[in-house]
């Protein structure tokens, strides 16, 4: 699941970068509003953690472009003013959250997950599909009593296919959910981790539709 952080603070950049990588977001950092505003035009991201004071100018006017021109993406706020006044300011700018420094990434983590949750319009953490069920806070699932576990990128293919049940995802838009513009894309990718899930869950359980991408099963 891509996320965008703008973030001034090289050392906290990087860390979150570094942290929601590993909570299984596929994250791209930026440091000012002027680059937001260039990654947002044609990048595909699910969520932006925004800093509010960035070197360019507020994040919260550049959140109130974003809104002034429709845009729903979802915003998490991150500053070091965290008063009644700040936050109340936030949220009533656009934001979805609001979260002040110092902060646990854990529970950034877990802030992001909610949003993106009301986002799709479900209330409950876990997702559910022909007997699966996964737990996006642990990047783990059950399958008929078994346990499973998986990788990040595994775990990110299968919740983008779950999250859209029925629906075809082609090879790009899998890769989109998988990396960020930062890293290298190997060209099989995408069939090497629809492999890996298919020894952990069943041949049948992913579909490969020829030509188009992939998507899960239907239950028998």
């Amino acid at each position: 699941m891509r996320i965008l952080i703008v973030e001034d603070d090289d050392l906290l950049r990087d860390g979150l970068t570094v942290g929601l990588r590993l909570a299984g977001f596929s994250p791209d950092a930026v440091a000012s509003c002027a680059d937001a505003r260039a990654a947002l035009g044609p990048g595909s991201f699910q969520a932006m953690v925004l800093d509010v004071m960035l070197p360019d100018g507020s994040g919260l006017d550049l959140l109130a472009s974003l809104r002034a021109a429709g845009s729903d993406l979802p915003v998490l706020l991150l500053t070091a003013r965290d008063g009644l006044a700040d936050r109340v300011a936030g949220l009533d700018g656009g934001a979805d959250d609001h979260l002040g420094k110092p902060f646990e990434l854990q529970e950034l983590a877990a802030r992001l997950r909610a949003i993106l949750r009301r986002r799709e319009g479900r209330a409950a953490g876990l997702l559910h599909w022909n007997g699966l069920c996964l737990d996006p806070a642990r990047m783990q699932g059950t399958l008929e009593g078994r346990d499973l576990r998986f990788s990040p990128r595994e775990f990110a293919l299968l919740q983008a296919l779950i999250e859209r049940p029925g629906a075809i995802l082609s090879k790009p838009m899998l890769e989109d959910r998988l990396y960020g513009w930062q890293e290298d894309v190997e060209s099989n990718t995408v069939e090497v981790h629809v492999h890996k899930l298919r020894a952990k869950l069943g041949a049948g359980f992913i579909e490969t539709i020829r030509g188009a991408g992939y998507r899960l099963a239907e239950a028998a």
